[in-house]
């Protein structure tokens, strides 16, 4: 069928993979380095404990059928072998088929991952990824030009994507449509970057122009990818670019990245992107394939669509286990105050109005008050996120942040290795630990001059009383 494949969009589809493969190492090195602590056998929220009560069917993954650390590191490690062999152009070195299993090998891994991850792994760019990498495995490789129907799939996505969260934007908090959410949002993000400062600090008019800008990329870009070219590609550049912007206002883990590499699969670059050499027609049964798979997620795409139009629009959530196709959002309401919770520890066998409290300090989320936002996206600092939902509301704590504790007054290495610093050894635990809510918000130009600091904070209440390892909590 001539009508199957467009030889167009041959490069695209080449940058679109090696970048899908990038994002995908990253995920798989997160989850090696980070696991442990989280969702290990001594974890905050262990696997094992997770796999008694849910069942495979609404959780399908390899760790329903065996778990321990050792087989849990040997998953993530293979994720980053085949991230790697990827990257390298190892799916176009193989027939069709085998470029295909190769590509399906880091999604059902990273699935088995994903389904058992708990509260550390709900973050809408996981199902977005595995979403994505859905479609990976029938985008074909050198033997064959890709395929239309699956580069209309991932138009389908990016639209998704872009056009739910300027939804939930309009429908959530009216400071979106009153042009004055950004006056807040640099301030009071998840994970400030070394830039976000000084995004804050831009001129009131600046911030307006910013979220109109972003309403037009979300709510009227969109529905652009599917007129014809070249103003499908210009709709796709105009998304890059303002992801790119996103990428230097503030980390947020592999997002803006996977919207970016959406946006590439859409990119048109003529005859420069197609191949020298007239490829193969692909096999008979590789398109039937590719039809059978479009009309699934066609049809499992009713759930998300009626969410769109829904005025209870929900953002971030699976249909289905397989998270084939899923509902995408962010930031509906925006905090108007940066609230923090500081852990801190104490030698004294008991605590005094005059015992030295020392703090701990996380990698990504504001501490010390001197010490600079840094990038890490499009690495996700899992911990870190999770501690400024601590700060929205306890309940978002409320599974992990006891075991969380524990584990601190317990000196255990693992989870002292997801902290910056660590102000006791581990083999000399603190013999009490608290927290308290302290309100931050980034320095004028002169207070910067004059301390230094790019944060200023005011104690606001406690958050967890002195506690110590055999105190009932």
């Amino acid at each position: 069928m001539e009508w199957f494949t467009a030889d167009q969009y041959w490069l695209g589809r080449l940058v679109f993979q090696r970048a899908l493969a990038a994002v995908y190492l990253v995920a798989f090195l997160g989850a090696v380095l980070q696991f442990r602590a989280l969702i290990g056998e001594r974890g905050m929220l262990p696997v094992p404990r997770y796999v008694e009560r849910v069942p495979f069917r609404k959780a399908p993954s390899l760790f329903q059928l065996h778990y321990s650390d050792r087989f849990f590191a040997l998953v993530a490690w293979t994720g980053c072998a085949c991230a790697l062999a990827l990257l390298a152009g190892a799916d176009s070195r193989l027939p069709l088929w085998g470029g295909m299993l190769l590509w399906l090998v880091p999604w059902a891994l990273y699935l088995s991952i994903v389904n058992v991850g708990q509260s550390w792994y709900g973050f809408g760019w996981e199902s977005l990824l595995l979403e994505v990498g859905f479609l990976a495995v029938f985008l074909g490789n050198d033997e064959t030009a890709p395929p239309v129907l699956v580069l209309f799939l991932l138009r389908w996505v990016l639209f998704r994507v872009e056009f739910g969260a300027g939804l939930i934007k309009m429908r959530g908090d009216a400071c979106w449509r009153k042009l004055t959410c950004l006056d807040f949002h640099h301030e009071t993000q998840p994970m400030p970057g070394p830039l976000s400062w000084f995004f804050h600090h831009l001129p009131k008019p600046a911030h307006r122009v910013e979220v109109a800008s972003n309403h037009f990329t979300q709510l009227v870009v969109p529905v652009l990818l599917f007129t014809p070219q070249p103003i499908a590609t210009a709709a796709a550049c105009v998304m890059i670019a303002t992801q790119l912007w996103l990428v230097l206002s503030g980390n947020f883990a592999w997002l803006n990245w996977m919207t970016i590499v959406l946006a590439v699969s859409v990119l048109d670059f003529g005859a420069a992107g197609a191949p020298s050499d007239s490829p193969a027609p692909p096999p008979l049964w590789y398109e039937v394939v590719v039809i059978a798979v479009t009309v699934l997620l066609l049809a499992l795409s009713h759930r998300p669509t009626r969410n769109l139009f829904s005025r209870r629009q929900i953002m971030n959530y699976s249909f289905d286990p397989l998270h084939l196709v899923n509902a995408y959002g962010a930031f509906g309401s925006v905090s108007r105050v940066r609230q923090e919770v500081v852990i801190e520890g104490t030698a004294d066998a008991t605590p005094r109005q005059d015992s030295e409290w020392r703090e701990y300090e996380f990698k990504g989320k504001p501490g010390d008050v001197r010490r600079w936002p840094r990038q890490f996206a499009p690495y996700h600092l899992r911990l870190d996120w999770m501690m400024w939902f601590a700060a929205l509301s306890p309940a978002y704590a409320r599974p992990w942040f006891g075991p969380l504790i524990e584990r601190l007054l317990d000196g255990d290495r693992d989870t002292l290795r997801l902290l910056r610093h660590v102000p006791f050894p581990p083999d000399a635990p603190p013999a009490y630990i608290r927290a308290r809510l302290y309100r931050y918000r980034y320095t004028t130009w002169r207070e910067l001059r004059e301390t230094g600091a790019c944060w200023e904070r005011t104690y606001v209440r406690e958050f967890l009383p002195p506690t110590r390892v055999d105190a009932p909590r």
